[in-house]
């Protein structure tokens, strides 16, 4: 079975390769590519082929697919998985492009089990055995005028990572020398942080919509990892840690 997914993907790379020009004119613009070392940045040009050839990018709203968003998400994406394979993001074929924000209309519950509408207008979105949903807009910004601990891509194909297991919560499949145990205390401490500094008025060191749920902090937390490693390690050294060995990246090296 590994010989022939070694031949299958020796195939792929042979017969769909990403052009040399398209390549390097869109990923020299990025600075979290550029961070790689040359041979960091070869394994992820080959992760990004094998990742175009497996999924199937669809745009809406009159968005077109062009080389400059299928690389620039395909990069990013496999950013994460650098140190992994490209089964982490097995299950799902399909990510969808709008041209900008787009809006999702939702019903909630309140304490007392009114319902409500809530109309809100989104950068991403990740589906359980469905779709990446992004915004080209939010997608172009951070690739290219980078905002520390802010990007949609890292943010979204975090869920996906998540929800391997079977659904977002914060929990993705851990490698076999990552105890359960500590990852969870870790992560719950951190998000109990984040929570009495929000009612207590304060203004958290990281995005305070990782405050949301757990699913949130693991994404948001993959954002600043990647992007501002240092202010992770600064304020979170356990949870960067945790995520060092999840990636198996020392993303503070790069920077």
């Amino acid at each position: 079975m590994k010989l022939f997914s070694r031949y299958h993907t020796l195939r792929v790379l042979h017969r769909h390769p990403i052009g040399d020009k398209a390549w390097f004119a869109i990923t020299r613009r990025i600075a979290l590519v550029q961070a790689l070392t040359p041979t960091e940045r070869g394994r992820l040009r080959e992760l990004s082929t094998l990742f175009l050839h497996a999924k199937i990018f669809t745009g809406v709203q009159g968005q077109a697919i062009s080389d400059e968003i299928r690389i620039s998400i395909a990069a990013q994406a496999c950013l994460q998985i650098l140190e992994l394979e490209l089964d982490a993001f097995a299950g799902w074929v399909e990510i969808v492009v709008y041209p900008g924000a787009f809006r999702v209309l939702r019903e909630s519950s309140d304490d007392a089990g009114i319902v409500h509408e809530e109309d809100n207008a989104l950068s991403g979105e990740s589906w359980s055995q469905g779709p990446v949903i992004l915004s080209w807009e939010d997608v172009y910004r951070d690739s290219f005028t980078p905002c520390p601990g802010r990007n949609v891509v890292i943010h979204e194909f975090a869920h996906k990572l998540d929800l391997l297991n079977g659904r977002a919560n914060g929990m993705p499949p851990l490698h076999p020398e990552m105890p359960i145990k500590e990852w969870t205390a870790i992560l719950s401490r951190v998000f109990d942080r984040l929570r009495h500094t929000m009612e207590d008025h304060h203004t958290p060191h990281i995005n305070a919509y990782a405050a949301t749920s757990p699913a949130e902090l693991f994404a948001v937390a993959s954002e600043y990892f990647f992007t501002v490693p240092e202010i992770l390690n600064k304020y979170y050294p356990e949870l960067y840690s945790q995520l060092m060995a999840y990636f198996r990246q020392n993303t503070l090296e790069r920077f």
